[in-house]
């Protein structure tokens, strides 16, 4: 962008992935870390002093704004006065370093829940919070948002996935059906609900389920049962 725009000064980007499975908080890291790599390379009379990323869903910009406030407290990036960008903390550069091509091979979960708004913060602060937690990637299909083959894409996912998180409330039939191809294709399964008697049915009865009364004891739950599984599996 440099070379085309070098008098720009202001740069606004959207970040790609969020909405059609990938892990909106690894999405926007390495959007990030594209921005920090690409202006580490540009020449030092560069203009550019302002980045924003455009978000158009309120909920999702309060996370990345957390997101970026763990990266950089400042919600800058540090710059010498001489030019260049300044060494960033070493944490923040260890999660840099690790985002974007690195994702591929980073182990993930897909998770299988009903698309409803009520169930939004469930998603976010409970199931991806635990994920990522546990270093795992985590991802879910919106399916307004697919065209094509939807099925095939879920298949994939689920079959390459490490876990699969399934949340049966409301014992959505969807759900059950992902769950299904997980038993057949030996993916280790984690149940969830919120109430046995009404989201459990026959078939999930004698299986173990994790049910949580709010958000916080299913993000505490999750963790300690993503640790044991991963813990074993090593």
């Amino acid at each position: 962008m440099s070379e085309v725009l070098p008098d720009a000064s202001y740069l606004a980007l959207t970040i790609h992935g969020p909405g059609y499975g990938l892990d909106e908080i690894e999405a926007f890291e390495s959007a990030l870390a594209g921005v920090v790599d690409g202006l580490s390379n540009v020449s030092l009379d560069s203009h550019i002093s302002n980045v924003t990323f455009v978000e158009r869903n309120e909920g999702r910009a309060r996370r990345l704004a957390a997101a970026l406030k763990r990266l950089l407290p400042e919600c800058e990036i540090p710059t010498s006065k001489y030019g260049g960008i300044k060494t960033l903390d070493e944490s923040t550069r260890i999660i840099l370093r690790s985002v974007g091509y690195a994702s591929a091979s980073k182990p993930r979960v897909f998770v299988a829940m009903p698309f409803a708004t009520e169930m939004d913060d469930v998603f976010h602060y409970g199931i991806q919070g635990a994920s990522n937690a546990a270093g795992l990637l985590c991802e879910r299909a919106d399916l307004a948002a697919f065209t094509g083959d939807v099925m095939g894409w879920i298949k994939e996912r689920i079959s390459t996935a490490q876990f699969l998180i399934a949340d049966l409330t409301s014992a959505n039939a969807n759900v059950y059906l992902e769950v299904g191809y997980a038993w057949g294709k030996g993916v280790p399964t984690i149940l969830l609900c919120k109430n046995v008697d009404s989201d459990l049915k026959f078939d999930t009865r004698g299986q173990r389920c994790i049910v949580y009364t709010s958000i916080k004891h299913l993000e505490e739950s999750l963790s300690r049962e993503l640790n044991l599984l991963i813990n074993h599996e090593n």
